[in-house]
C-alpha cells in the first residue's frame, strides 16, 4: 500500500491528503510535531515521544485531549494499515485552523496530522564510513527544547550542510560551545569518555539521545553532560549523531578535516549495536 496520511480522522494516500489553508500551523508555524520509528511493524520509544510531545504541546499552550492511550491507539492502526515491518510516522499537531491573526483565537480545535511512510535509511556506506559536518552559527530561537515547526533556521542550516558536500550542520551557540545538529543531537568521545551537550534548553531532548545516555551507562561507558567546546569537538576521537531516523551515526569528517582516525571508532560502534539490539528487543 502506498504512504498514507490521516488529517483530522479523513484517511487518503499522502498525495491526496488536504489541509486548511487557515490551518495556523501553514500560517504561523504554531504547532508541534514527534517522528517515531517503526521496526517489524511495531512503533518504537512510544511512551518516550508521547511524553515529550506532551511537553512540546504545554509549552506552546495547545491543549489536546488525545495525548492519550486513543493516540496510541491510532497510531497502531495507521503503521497495521500502512503495511510497511520499517515504517516512519509523523505527527503534528496545530492550534487549529481560523481567522488569520497572531493572538490565540477563541474556540479554535487543534488539528491533527499522522503520515506513515516507508523508512529512509542512512546509505550504507554512511553507517560503515562516516559522515561529515560542518559547523554553523546557532542563530535559532530561545526555546529549543520544544519540538515547534518552526524549522526555518534548521531548514537553512541543512542546505549550506549539502551545499558543502556535508551531511549534517552543527549549531555553535555564543562562547564556541556546541547545541546540536539541525535534524540530531550530538556525542563527542575523548579518553574513553563520551560527552554530549546538557539539556538546558539550547537543545532538543531527543528520545535518541536519551536512549543513547541509558545504553553507554548500562554497557558501562563513562558519559558526562555538559558544554561541548567546539576545540573538544575538533579533537575528540570520535563523533557520532544520534535521531530518530539516523540511529547512531558516525561522524569522521568537520569542515572536511578528517576526525580522530578517519574512521568510524569502538565506542560508535558499540553503541550503535547495543541501539540495534535495542530495537530488535523491544519490536
Amino acid at each position: 500500500m502506498p504512504d498514507i496520511a490521516w488529517v483530522n480522522g479523513q484517511i487518503s494516500e499522502i498525495g491526496r491528503a488536504k489541509v486548511p489553508l487557515l490551518d495556523r500551523g501553514y500560517l504561523f508555524g504554531d504547532g508541534v510535531y514527534e517522528v517515531l520509528r517503526v521496526y517489524r511493524g511495531r512503533p518504537f520509544a512510544l511512551d518516550e515521544h508521547m511524553e515529550r510531545l506532551a511537553d512540546s504541546l504545554a509549552g506552546v499552550r495547545i491543549n489536546y485531549p488525545l495525548v492519550s492511550e486513543r493516540l496510541r491507539t491510532l497510531i497502531d492502526e495507521l503503521v497495521a494499515q500502512a503495511g510497511y515491518a520499517e515504517a516512519s510516522v509523523y505527527l503534528q499537531i496545530t492550534r487549529g485552523a481560523s481567522v488569520r491573526q497572531h493572538a490565540f483565537p477563541a474556540g479554535c480545535e487543534p488539528s491533527l496530522v499522522l503520515t506513515v511512510t516507508k523508512t529512509q535509511q542512512p546509505e550504507r556506506g554512511q553507517q560503515e564510513g562516516g559522515v561529515g559536518v560542518i559547523t554553523v552559527p546557532d542563530d535559532r530561537w530561545a526555546h529549543c527544547h520544544i519540538k515547534s515547526v518552526n524549522l526555518l533556521p534548521n531548514v537553512l542550516a541543512k542546505q549550506k550542510a549539502r551545499e558543502a558536500g556535508a551531511f549534517e550542520a552543527v549549531f555553535v551557540r555564543a562562547g564556541n560551545r556546541i547545541s546540536e545538529g539541525s535534524s540530531s543531537n550530538i556525542f563527542a568521545v575523548k579518553d574513553g569518555v563520551m560527552v554530549t551537550p546538557p539539556l538546558d534548553g539550547h537543545i532538543l531532548p531527543g528520545v535518541t539521545r536519551r536512549m543513547v545516555l541509558s545504553i553507554a551507562r548500562q554497557e558501562g561507558f563513562p558519559v558526562r553532560e555538559e558544554d561541548l567546546p567546539l576545540e573538544f569537538l575538533r579533537q575528540a576521537e570520535e563523533v557520532f549523531l544520534t535521531g530518530t531516523t539516523i540511529e547512531v551515526l558516525p561522524v569522521t569528517k568537520i569542515g572536511g578535516t578528517p576526525l580522530g582516525s578517519g574512521i568510524p571508532g569502538p565506542v560508535t560502534r558499540a553503541i550503535f549495536q547495543a541501539f540495534t539490539r535495542k530495537t530488535e528487543s523491544q519490536s
